[in-house]
C-alpha cells in the first residue's frame, strides 16, 4: 500500500503517538520510514523584539535544537527499535514546520505523511496558528494524523 511513509516529530508526547502509529503501519506495509523532526530556531522568535528584549545567543539557541534533536531521535530510535524496524532521521530547521513537512515528502517521494494534532482548538489554532492544518490543506498524499 504505501512504500515510503514521512513521521513528522515535534518532540512531544502527543508525536510519540504519532510515532507509534506511523512505524506500525509501516511495518504493516513494509514501507520505508523517515522521521523528520523540525525545531523551530528561537533566534527567530526573538529578533523581531531585539530594541526590547535581548534574546538567547545564537550559541545557546543552537545547543537547544541539539538538545531537542537528540531528544526526538532517542524517543523515535526506542520506539523503532521495539517495533524492529529501521528508521532513517532528519533534522531540519525552520520558522514553518508544515513547509518542510511537505517539502521534504515530495523531495523523498513518501506517498504518506504521519503526523499529531495537539488539539488546540480552532480559536487557538487561528491565534497560534496549527502545522497539522496547514499540513492537511496544502499535502497532496494521504495524512494521518494522530491524536
Amino acid at each position: 500500500m504505501y512504500k515510503k511513509i514521512l513521521i513528522a516529530n515535534d518532540d512531544s508526547d502527543v508525536a510519540d503517538k504519532a510515532i507509534e502509529a506511523g512505524v506500525a503501519l509501516g511495518k504493516l506495509c513494509g514501507a520505508e520510514m523517515i522521521m523528520l523532526h523540525v525545531g523551530i530556531p528561537m533566534v527567530q522568535a526573538t529578533v523581531f523584539l531585539a530594541e526590547a528584549y535581548v534574546g538567547p545567543s545564537e550559541e545557546d539557541c543552537a545547543r537547544e535544537l541539539k538538545a531537542s534533536n537528540d531528544a526526538a531521535d532517542a524517543k523515535a530510535a526506542a520506539i523503532a527499535a521495539r517495533e524492529g524496524v529501521a528508521m532513517q532521521v532528519i533534522h531540519v530547521a525552520a520558522a514553518e514546520p508544515w513547509r518542510v513537512i511537505i517539502e521534504k515528502a515530495a523531495e523523498l517521494n513518501c506517498d504518506a505523511v504521519v503526523m499529531a494534532s495537539h488539539g488546540r482548538g480552532p480559536l487557538k489554532a487561528l491565534l497560534l496558528g496549527s502545522d497539522t492544518i496547514d499540513v492537511l490543506s496544502h499535502c497532496k498524499i494521504p495524512v494521518l494524523v494522530v491524536r
